[in-house]
């Protein structure tokens, strides 16, 4: 049967206007949602090789690991995704950078595995003017871990990509989150920046990027980061951004 709502359809992949065959929904809507929440648990569940992403951005990089021994732990635990392993902050040497990108596979691998290099080879492009550090890629891992290395490797600024919990619409969001002068256990979630639903169908990389270097530009000049930034998306795609 017609749903009065189904035009809806043509401007959100929301689940609405799904129809019916009697008091039940069609077996294509149905099966739609099985794939969907299938989509959505390899998501979460997906094996992620560090490796692959090193290879896929071709800039120095290092792969370490949380406390998280595995994605069980990860889960249930997620202190133990905030914290790097003995091993991990061992391989991070102290040195003067303006920035270091972390990468982690957080609740989707499969978004990261999808965009996270090629979002990560715009960033550099667009914001060559940086001393960006070796990018670390961490294997279960929260926003909170870049506040850990940032304070590890000498970095100003934290930018933290990591796949995003899955929905039933998508399962391949990324998010950025950008913290400046992090310090570990102290640093709130009021002093990060966020962009999310980065991906194709969603926020395009490209409009990320330039949303994420006029955060930076912001976070350096005010010396801070966070709620006190207000972003004026008019003119943030408007000007042009100048990194101090």
């Amino acid at each position: 049967m017609s749903d009065a709502w189904s035009h809806l359809r043509d401007f959100t992949s929301a689940r609405l206007a799904l129809g019916r065959t009697g008091n039940s929904l069609p077996t294509s809507r149905v099966l739609e949602f099985q794939l969907a929440h299938a989509r959505a648990q390899d998501a979460v569940h997906r094996p992620f090789l560090p490796c692959e992403i090193a290879d896929a951005i071709g800039t120095p990089s290092i792969a370490i690991a949380t406390r998280a021994a595995d994605r069980q732990t990860y889960l249930l635990d997620p202190d133990s995704g905030r914290t790097l392993s003995d091993a991990a902050r061992a391989r991070l040497q102290p040195g003067r950078f303006d920035a270091v990108l972390v990468i982690a596979d957080g609740l989707s691998a499969t978004a990261v595995h999808a965009h996270g290099a090629a979002l990560a080879r715009l960033i550099f492009a667009r914001l060559p003017q940086l001393n960006w550090s070796p990018t670390v890629i961490v294997t279960n891992g929260r926003v909170a871990i870049g506040d850990e290395i940032a304070e590890a490797l000498g970095a100003q600024i934290a930018v933290v990509m990591i796949g995003e919990r899955p929905g039933l619409t998508a399962a391949d969001s990324l998010g950025l989150y950008i913290t400046y002068a992090p310090r570990p256990g102290v640093t709130k979630d009021s002093a990060r920046n966020c962009i999310s639903n980065i991906r194709p169908d969603g926020l395009p990389l490209a409009d990320a990027v330039h949303r994420l270097a006029w955060l930076i530009g912001e976070c350096r000049r005010l010396h801070l980061s966070g709620i006190t930034i207000k972003e004026d998306a008019t003119t943030a795609s408007a000007m042009n951004v100048t990194l101090r």
